[in-house]
């Protein structure tokens, strides 16, 4: 059998057994589809003939053409459990890469944007037409609640309830919800109220945000969006949608928020996610002391 169908099986397995998000099946699949190459194109051997020397030069490979730590212990990861799936289908009788380890260096700490940053991007929507107020209010939201970019554009209508100040939010199989500050409440009715009964092409359509053809805000839109308005606030930070979510979580923790309480509105089922926070108030402690201080 041709290696693409036992890729095709692992894809299956991880959408329909293991539920995997889009996002991670698409890179476990693109990563062992690399390997498939690699194999075929330098080693002539299919994906049942790999031993462990084989994969160690795959992996010599990746780090001769340049890759970082983190991307080669991400394809490693992806290879591994590609290869315990066909240990379990009886296809092959033992992994090739289960004991292979990479150190993915030293793992740097998200950017964030200072408050007044912040304050500079959220004011560049202009509130003259439909789509000013759409982006607007997307970007209080985003800031006001630091929830994920790929739950804000799969909210809808009636995840919001405005009258009580807050969001539903449901990821990763959780349900929760988070408030929002006034600044965003007003935005968010006046999107609500004003303009987005003016966006949707479907009157019964349930995304709370549409691009301007009237359809759901897909996660490309949404990059557009934020990368148009850092242009326009001459912000030099590469900001990404998750860079409001670490501004969020970090401005939060800097005010007295405890960590428990941004866990929770942050969706982490690991308290551990939510400490990197702690790490990034600490270094902005030491870099105002080293710049402030007259001994410094």
């Amino acid at each position: 059998m041709p290696d693409e169908n036992y890729i095709e099986s692992f894809e299956s397995y991880l959408k329909e057994e293991r539920h995997a998000s889009q996002n991670t099946y698409s890179s476990y699949v693109r990563d062992v589809n690399q390997f498939s190459a690699y194999l075929k194109r330098y080693i002539k051997k299919g994906l049942l003939s790999v031993d462990n020397g084989v994969f160690l030069g795959y992996v010599a490979y990746m780090q001769s053409a340049g890759k970082s730590a983190a991307t080669v212990s991400r394809s490693v990861a992806s290879i591994k459990s590609f290869y315990t799936y066909l240990m379990r289908e009886g296809l092959v009788e033992q992994n090739p890469v289960h004991d292979v380890v990479i150190d993915k260096g030293e793992k740097k700490l998200p950017q964030i944007l200072t408050s007044a940053e912040v304050e500079l991007l959220l004011e560049q929507p202009k509130c003259t037409d439909v789509k000013g107020y759409r982006d607007r209010a997307m970007l209080e939201l985003l800031y006001a609640t630091g929830i994920r970019v790929t739950e804000l554009i799969s909210l809808n209508i009636d995840d919001v309830k405005l009258s009580a100040g807050i969001i539903k939010c449901s990821g990763h199989g959780k349900e929760r919800y988070i408030p929002m500050y006034s600044a965003a409440i007003k935005a968010m009715s006046d999107y609500i109220n004003l303009v987005r009964g003016q966006l949707i092409a479907d009157p019964d359509e349930q995304a709370l945000f549409v691009n301007m053809s009237g359809e759901r805000m897909s996660r490309q839109g949404f990059w557009k969006v934020i990368k148009h308005y850092q242009e326009m606030a001459k912000i030099d930070k590469d900001i990404t949608p998750h860079t409001l979510r670490h501004s969020f979580a970090a401005h939060l923790l800097e005010n007295g928020a405890d960590l428990h309480s941004i866990q929770e509105m942050l969706g982490h089922a690991d308290i551990s996610s939510t400490q990197v926070y702690t790490q990034i108030v600490k270094k902005q402690l030491k870099d105002v002391y080293n710049k402030a201080h007259p001994r410094a």
